[in-house]
């Protein structure tokens, strides 16, 4: 049982790795549209793309008798509130595993699309539909969602139904590895909003945002970037974090509970009267840090979650930035934000949806930090050295970053230009 301060502490200790033993995970969503219509997919038409996916060794998850995703191996594809589907991937070693991991399942994704006449939106925020079209499905924990999460962000349906990002999970190896990584990652939130940016068109229009889906995620119930992130966070304090944190819902018995207005303190001091009082289990524990949705957050490992979606051509390169970084070049980056000033970086935060690399920080734009951490990061990945079987290192996948800094032309700049010549709904398709 979780009961103390202390089991949530360790909680976050069991999930330190020694250095040659981390791993990369990585997570991205995608919007499905039915060609003949241009409208998201239904749920009868994601269970007829999930039954396609069994030739290919995909198993089905069931809840309550209806599938709710597919798993093979240790990979999973969840369903997300408005039908988006998300690949969860392997635990993989370097970024060539990754990126081949995600080629695979495009290639198997593409395969049964193809024969459902359904195609791909890879954005940040779903470009054509308005909310009100948005289909649902009967995963339980989104109906919970879709009642309470509005009190909380007044664009928060708007995340549920309408964005897409890209997630990646890394490790430490200690509670001040864990305090460097965190404290960089926080301090480079605005550079990656800006530099992943890719989804400026709203309901078939210019919505005037390169990031529209950070702006809907800054107005998000249980989302933000929090000023105690910045304060050289440890296990205890986020440990305070969570505890001090309102409780979204409760997995119990099969179903779905509300959390009403508790604290998860409250569930571990057995107040909650709908469940009998009973205490929270570590599986209660990992639910609740999965709904904590933050910018950034811990669980045990760290995940990164302010890069929109994009396409096939760049979904390697997040993972790679991150990991050269990270992994490769912790030192360098963690002694460049130190310098930054804690209420310049969430100023820039808010502002670096709307205003890209142009966003000011320590008196220099977005684009002089984006070039500054992209060199950081090559350095990272030629210090780890690993060859994949192509024969080159993992610098590699940093080409469409570098693409983007040589040009200072993002994914969603193309996306308005692409977009705005002919205002062809094919055009936001992928190819």
């Amino acid at each position: 049982m979780i009961t103390k301060k202390e089991h949530i502490i360790e909680y976050f200790k069991s999930g330190i790795k020694k250095t040659n033993q981390f791993k990369i995970g990585v997570e991205h969503e995608k919007f499905i549209f039915d060609l003949n219509t241009n409208k998201r997919i239904n749920y009868q038409q994601i269970l007829r793309m999930f039954k396609n996916l069994y030739e290919f060794g995909w198993k089905p998850i069931i809840e309550n008798e209806n599938i709710i995703g597919l798993k093979k191996s240790k990979k999973n594809i969840s369903l997300e509130p408005g039908n988006q589907i998300e690949l969860s991937g392997d635990k993989l070693n370097n970024i060539h595993e990754a990126c081949s991991e995600s080629q695979d399942y495009l290639f198997e994704l593409k395969q049964v699309l193809k024969k459902l006449n359904l195609k791909i939106v890879s954005a940040g925020f779903d470009p054509i539909s308005k909310l009100s079209e948005v289909p649902n499905n009967p995963k339980r924990r989104y109906k919970i969602m879709t009642k309470d999460m509005p009190k909380g962000g007044s664009l928060s349906l708007d995340m549920m139904y309408r964005t897409s990002g890209t997630q990646v999970n890394l490790d430490y190896n200690s509670e001040d590895d864990f305090i460097k990584k965190f404290k960089v990652i926080n301090s480079i939130v605005p550079i990656s909003i800006a530099l992943f940016a890719n989804s400026s068109i709203v309901e078939k229009k210019n919505s005037n945002y390169n990031s529209y889906r950070s702006k809907v995620w800054q107005n998000t119930s249980r989302g933000g970037l929090p000023e105690s992130f910045f304060d050289n966070m440890n296990f205890e304090k986020y440990a305070d974090f969570t505890m001090n944190f309102p409780i979204l819902f409760i997995h119990k018995d099969n179903n779905y509970i509300p959390g009403k207005d508790y604290l998860f303190s409250d569930f571990m001091n057995g107040k909650v009267i709908e469940i009998q009082n009973k205490l929270p289990t570590k599986n209660d524990l990992t639910t609740h840090l999965s709904t904590i949705f933050t910018e950034n957050r811990l669980k045990k490992y760290i995940e990164l979650r302010s890069m929109d979606a994009c396409g096939w051509d760049c979904l390697c390169s997040g993972p790679a930035f991150n990991t050269g970084i990270l992994y490769g070049n912790l030192d360098e980056a963690f002694e460049l934000v130190s310098k930054w000033d804690k209420d310049k970086i969430i100023n820039a935060y808010l502002e670096a949806p709307k205003k890209g690399f142009n966003t000011q920080l320590m008196g220099k734009d977005l684009f002089y930090w984006a070039s500054i951490l992209l060199e950081i990061s090559r350095k990272g990945l030629k210090k780890r050295d690993i060859i994949g079987k192509g024969g080159y290192n993992e610098t590699n996948y940093l080409k469409h970053l570098e693409k983007i800094i040589d040009n200072k032309i993002t994914n969603a700049d193309h996306m308005i230009d692409k977009f705005s010549k002919k205002e062809n709904l094919n055009d936001l398709y992928d190819k």
